[in-house]
């Protein structure tokens, strides 16, 4: 399929997700289990961060890390999140900042925005600020942006390098790329790169961590770590994608292939 057939695939899904959520049903970024049993999208962030969001918040988060406790957010700082859904860690980065620092979150799909918004209002969440628009054409002015998060959204672009650029494009000098991601180690089997619905899910659009790395030199990133979170096995695998009994075989070619992964970049 076409990067724009992909792109509109993710916001269809994405679009449900924040529905689901709205309507009280529950959500998650890998459609047939629910967020609870997900072993991506599960026990992500602590009882005394969720304690301070609304509940809508914490049921549209769909990520697979918590970059905000990982990216070193500091008092003052400019934060932009990637793919920024249901707005947790916007949020949750605002308060890390400060009120003289301030938190963007960049997303395309109207749904989610609209969710986004009213969770700010819930928080009372000030310095914050909502962006429609794509990951691959950010809508910020060069060298404005201390910190650029993100959780699980980069793998679902068919355009990553085009990403990687526009990111290091809004950071400033010495600005740092902190985005929680999925990664492949090693030779992700192709079965699940043409089950295009996965692309909405977490998994399929992943890139091989050495892949990853050389992308972000690329793009003019350097001091490149990724750092592993999570490293699913067959039985994760299995769970993500239900009883479809035709990809039985593919769960056993995924076992530790896959993993949640921190990864930090610095513009020079």
């Amino acid at each position: 399929m076409s990067g724009e057939s992909i792109k509109e695939t993710v916001r269809e899904e994405y679009a449900k997700a924040a529905r689901r959520v709205t309507e009280q049903q529950g959500g998650s970024c890998c459609a047939q289990v629910a967020p609870a049993g997900n072993p991506i999208t599960s026990n992500l962030y602590g009882d005394r961060e969720k304690a301070s969001l609304p509940a809508e918040a914490i049921a549209a988060s769909l990520g697979c890390g918590n970059p905000t406790a990982l990216a070193e957010l500091k008092p003052g700082e400019t934060v932009l999140d990637l793919g920024s859904g249901g707005g947790i860690d916007v949020i949750l980065s605002a308060r890390r900042v400060g009120p003289s620092g301030k938190a963007y979150g960049l997303d395309m799909t109207d749904e989610m925005l609209a969710l986004a918004r009213e969770n700010q209002r819930k928080a009372g969440a000030q310095n914050v600020e909502f962006l429609k628009g794509e990951i691959e054409h950010i809508p910020l002015p060069d060298n404005s942006v201390d910190v650029i998060i993100s959780n699980c959204v980069i793998n679902l672009s068919s355009d990553k390098d085009r990403v990687l650029r526009e990111a290091f494009r809004v950071l400033k000098r010495g600005g740092r790329f902190a985005v929680s991601d999925i990664v492949v180690r090693g030779a992700m089997p192709a079965e699940v790169k043409r089950m295009v619905e996965l692309w909405a899910g977490c998994i399929a659009g992943a890139l091989e961590e050495s892949e990853y790395r050389s992308k972000l030199a690329a793009a003019g990133f350097d001091q490149i770590e990724v750092e592993p979170t999570r490293i699913y096995t067959a039985a994760d695998a299995k769970g993500l994608f239900g009883d479809n009994k035709s990809i039985e075989a593919i769960v056993q070619k995924a076992d530790g292939k896959f993993m949640s992964a921190f990864v930090r970049a610095r513009k020079p």
